[in-house]
Order: structure tokens, then sequence, then C-alpha cells
């Protein structure tokens, strides 16, 4: 493991408490994370997490199910520092809601006596949106929400009401300041790395516009199946748990207007603010699929209509971004994985009349450490004058002295230090119920699409007249 020098020690004592620490999220995300924070240095001095779920399982057993995850998972136990870390974990078992809080109040007494002084409290909700409300009501009831910091996780709410229920209640009872809501796509280093990739660099900040940028691609294609997680996805789908969630907040951190500094505050309402301005998709817009031999998968329905493909074309309604289409897709069983932003720049007016392929194009890879890509135009070596479309990549994590973060790492230690500006709002996350609204309310007819494809051709005409740079679906390639 990578040293990069930093510890954060000064931070206060913590107590985290992980409700769903059995379940699966919390095995493959988020204990690896917490495991990450400790070899990067990057947890209190003073911290214990305590993990809470239905089960009676004692300390030493539910150490040894830490161990056995982050030996699945990784990073493995050792590669140290397991032994520093299995003291700092507990157990609370009999689950925990407004009626009964199972044996959580007498562990947390228990570990606070132990730690001495005032320990700040971090609630992480790794759990079913379904239990966020008797948890949060549970947080109330026992008097666990003073000063305490409460993560939820995706999806905060699964349509337009649900959602507006939700927030009622979690900002009924906390502080919108205690409340973080994740989106790991904002924890991405590459995510980060746009605020300084434009802000940090007038080679792009003044391109960053309508007048050069002929339209922006936020690709996000996955080759996996959902057969792990059939009966969740088919109640949900890809516009419900990727285009309203990740895609749109990325597509809010390109088109933002220059924050007035990179705190926090500055940074959510920039992004508020823009996703005020998103236009609500309009049918015409948006093209909906499913691969073929969704509905076969055991737990789906035969007459499902869930889409497991979204493509939707996007209107920012700024001065700014005025007329210039942002395209988003993302989709399952499709022909590659890839999480790409990119802004095709208008080709130049002049005496080159014929710019090979699509010209300039700045590329941004979110996945991994990220990476830059810069495709231009320049003359091919030899006698005569022919052009060619080439590229220049840069890896982040090659950037002297980094050490890059994998997202959950990042904003759990963001969680703990009380920087809220990779987190979704109140606020923001309104504005983005509202934009998708509009489409849940009247689908466009779900297309099929073959597996190992990009998705139905219908998805071609939206990103007219570039098409799709990682690749397209020709008609009559379908079947």
């Amino acid at each position: 493991m990578p040293d990069n020098g930093t510890t954060d020690t000064d931070l206060p004592p913590t107590i985290f408490v992980l409700y769903g620490a059995t379940g699966d999220l919390a095995r493959r995300m988020v204990l690896p994370a917490f495991y990450q924070l400790a070899q990067y240095g990057l947890l209190p001095k003073e911290w214990r997490l305590v993990g809470n779920g239905r089960g009676d399982v004692s300390h030493e057993d539910f150490q040894g199910r830490v161990h056995d995850a982050l030996t699945e998972f990784g990073p493995k136990p050792e590669d140290g520092p397991w032994d520093d870390f299995v003291g700092n974990l507990r157990f609370a078992g009999g689950g925990f809601d407004e009626t009964d809080p199972g044996s959580l109040l007498d562990v947390l007494e228990e570990t606070k006596q132990e730690m001495g002084g005032d320990p700040q409290h971090v609630h992480y909700l790794a759990v079913p949106p379904s239990a966020f409300e008797k948890l949060t009501k549970g947080l109330q009831e026992h008097g666990l929400t003073d000063g305490s910091r409460v993560v939820y996780e995706k999806p905060y709410g699964t349509s337009p009401d649900s959602f507006r229920e939700l927030d009622e209640l979690v900002l009924s009872v906390l502080d919108e300041e205690q409340v973080f809501r994740i989106d790991h796509f904002l924890g991405k280093e590459g995510t980060q790395d746009l605020h300084v990739l434009r802000f940090a660099n007038g080679l792009f900040e003044h391109v960053w516009d309508r007048e050069h940028v002929q339209q922006v691609q936020i690709d996000v294609p996955e080759t996996l199946d959902v057969a792990q997680r059939a009966e969740f996805y088919d109640a949900t789908g890809a516009t419900l748990d990727m285009l309203v969630t990740h895609l749109f907040q990325v597509a809010a951190e390109v088109a933002m207007e220059p924050p007035v500094d990179l705190s926090p505050e500055s940074l959510q309402e920039a992004r508020e603010s823009v996703l005020a301005a998103f236009r609500p998709l309009a049918k015409e817009d948006v093209v909906l699929g499913q691969f073929e031999g969704y509905t076969d998968i055991e737990g789906v329905p035969e007459d499902s209509t869930t889409d497991t493909f979204v493509a939707a074309r996007l209107w920012v309604d700024t001065d700014r971004w005025h007329g210039v289409p942002f395209l988003l897709r993302t989709g399952k069983k499709l022909a590659a994985s890839e999480q790409k932003v990119s802004l095709v720049l208008r080709k130049p007016d002049g005496p080159v009349t014929h710019v090979p392929e699509h010209g300039n194009v700045i590329t941004l890879s979110l996945s991994g450490a990220g990476a830059l890509d810069l495709d231009f135009v320049a003359k091919k070596p030899g006698p005569v004058l022919e052009l060619t479309q080439t590229r220049t990549t840069l890896d982040l994590a090659d950037i002297d002295g980094g050490t890059p973060l994998p997202p959950y790492v990042s904003l759990i230690h963001d969680v703990v230090t009380g920087d809220r500006s990779l987190f979704t709002t109140s606020a923001g996350l309104a504005k983005a119920w509202a934009t998708v609204e509009p489409l849940l309310d009247d689908r466009p007819e779900v297309q099929p699409y073959a597996e190992g494809s990009w998705g139905p051709s219908a998805a071609n005409e939206l990103a007219a007249p570039c098409g799709w740079l990682l690749g397209q679906t020709e008609e009559g390639d379908e079947q």
C-alpha cells in the first residue's frame, strides 16, 4: 500500500455505526473502504466501528466476518494493519427501529465509556431504501441525532413521491448539514478532477461553452448482467438506477457555472443552480431498451417492461450551454464497460476544409484513478499534406506524488471531516427528480437489443450528427 504521508490523527474520536453490517453492500464496498482508510492513515486516532443487524452476533464473530469479507473482496487482511484494525470492531444485534433498539444503545454506551470523552457519531445506513424510514425514526426516538452525521446510500427515493416523503422525514429529524447522501460517482477521482481541469487551466476554461462545444457525451455502458440482483433491478431499471442519480450529477459537474471558490458550500450551490436549469426530459429525447433474454432471468416477470438501457438528450437552459445537447447513455449487457465524459469541440472555420473524424475531443475517464484524453488533428509525417486525428493521454494515477483513493474511501473520509462538497443535497435531488418526472409519467416504448451490442439503434439519432463516440448499433445489426 503506498504511503502518501497524510494522517488524520487530529480528527475527533469517532464511533461509526454501520447498519446492514452483514449485508452485501457492506461486505463488498463499505468494510473494505474502512480498511483502506486505516491503511492510508486517514481514520481518527481513536475510533470504533459498531456493526448493527438483526442477528445475535458476538463481537468476535463479527470480526471474523469482516476478515472473511476482506479476504474475498480485498484489501487482504494480511496486507495490514489487521491487528490494529480488528480491535476497533464491535457488533450490536437485535436490529434497530423506533420501537426496539436491540442492543445498540448498550453497545454504544459501553464503547463511549471505553473511549472516554464525547466522541462524534457517524451513522451509516448501508441498507435497502425501504429501511431508511424506520432507521431514521429510530435515531430520533432513541436520542441518537444530536451532533451526529448520517450517511444514506442510494437510491435516496425511488420515485418523485418517495423522494419527497423520505426527504421530508429526514429533514424533520436532522439538519441538512448532518445529512450525507452518497453518490459514489461524485467520489471518483476523475469526477473530482473536472473542477481542477476546467478552473485551473485556461486551455479548457476558455472553450467550456456553447461557442466552442458541439455536444457533451456522458457515456457509462456496462457489460454486467443483473442476475445477481434481479428483483431489485426490475423494480428500478436503468433510468432510476443510473440516470436520475449518477449521470445527472456528473452532467451538473460539467455544466455548472464557476463557483465563488471550491468550498463545499460553493460547489453544492453551483451544482444546485445548474440542476435547476435542466429542462424536463421530453419523450422524444429518450430511448429505452431491454436486452434480449432479460425476462428469462429468475425473479423477473415474463411481461416486465423494465428498462435495462437508457439514452437521453438533456438540454441545459443556461446562457453557457443553450442549444448544446448533453447526451447521457447507460445500460447493461452492452458491448463494453466504460465511464467517459467527452466534450466534442466545434470544428474551426478556416483554410482546413476537411477535418478528419471528430477533430478536437476532450475526454475524461471516470474509471479507476481517471484519465484525460485529448484528441487533436495533426499532419501525418510524410511528403504530402495528409491530416490525421491523434490522441494524447494523461493517466491521473501517474501524477507524481499522487495516491488515488477509491470513491467510497474518499467519501467516508469526507464524512469524518464534515466535507459535504461531494454529496448530493435535498434541493439538488429535488431538481433532478423534477427533470425526470415527465419521463416516468409518459415512458416511451421499451425496445429490445442484443446482448453485447450498443443498445437500440434508435439511440443513434439522439447523438447525431457526431454519433456516439464509444460506438453505436447500426440499423440492421440489432439481431
